[in-house]
């Protein structure tokens, strides 16, 4: 059943790995056939080192495994309710990738500052509100795929292939399962900057961020670019010419 798009989605779960999007068995992809309503996606708890077609794992609206021995993603009534919704989408995909985290968790939309954004998103990416304690304790994913279609209120998801979960993390989606993991690449490298909350500001969690970024080679060089892409030319010359017309006001 579904043989084709089971493998497009194992394609596109094992392309998260190799664009260093997911560590252990953190994330998934799914995928959906619009004209049977049938869901396809990663099983729960698998590592990605070890994931086969035979694994992914078929289900309905309603959640139920239609086929497959493995217990689908604990994130497959968040996807279910997106489908419902986003009626142009055929492909999900949700990271905890380093710099989305980031801005998720600081709960602020991503503006759009930069020609690589505005390529792959019209607009600011979106961040939804906190869950309540009560939305977490109860049908916490179904909850999560509620805030974010509130947020998508008055927002085209076409336009804007993806969101940040305010305190948890980025989910995209796309065309098919491949593009959907194409955007949600695009939304972790537009980030140009590590936040840090005022109230998580200290030495040790100051000192661990500079480490881990000055340790990696790949990581300085993509938030380089990408704060060379919003930054702004000649500012001395600019702030200069603009301090004159105060003195001469």
């Amino acid at each position: 059943m579904l043989e084709k798009l089971k493998y497009d989605v194992l394609q596109a779960n094992l392309e998260l790995v190799k664009q260093n999007l997911v560590i252990y068995t953190w994330g998934n992809v799914s995928g959906i056939d619009r004209d049977k309503n049938l869901i396809v996606i990663k099983p729960s708890g698998v590592d990605y080192n070890t994931l086969k077609v035979e694994d992914m794992v078929v289900v309905d609206f309603n959640g139920k495994v239609i086929e497959g021995k493995l217990k689908p993603s604990s994130d497959t009534p968040t996807h279910i309710e997106l489908y419902k919704n986003f009626k142009n989408i055929n492909g999900i995909v949700h990271t905890h990738s380093t710099y989305a985290v980031s801005w998720a968790q600081s709960g602020r939309d991503i503006p759009a500052y930069g020609t690589t954004h505005a390529d792959y998103f019209y607009g600011d990416i979106p961040c939804t509100k906190f869950l309540t304690k009560i939305e977490i304790e109860e049908c916490y994913e179904k909850n999560t795929a509620i805030s974010i279609i509130q947020r998508f209120n008055g927002l085209d998801a076409n336009a804007l292939p993806g969101v940040l979960c305010a305190g948890h993390g980025p989910f995209s989606w796309g065309k098919t399962p491949m593009s959907a993991v194409h955007n949600a690449k695009v939304l972790e490298n537009i980030g140009a900057a590590r936040i840090i909350l005022n109230n998580e500001l200290n030495y040790e969690n100051l000192n661990s961020n500079i480490e881990e970024i000055i340790l990696n080679k790949n990581t300085i060089e993509t938030m380089s670019k990408n704060a060379l892409k919003v930054s702004t030319s000649n500012v001395e010359d600019k702030i200069f010419t603009e301090i004159k017309k105060i003195v001469r006001e």
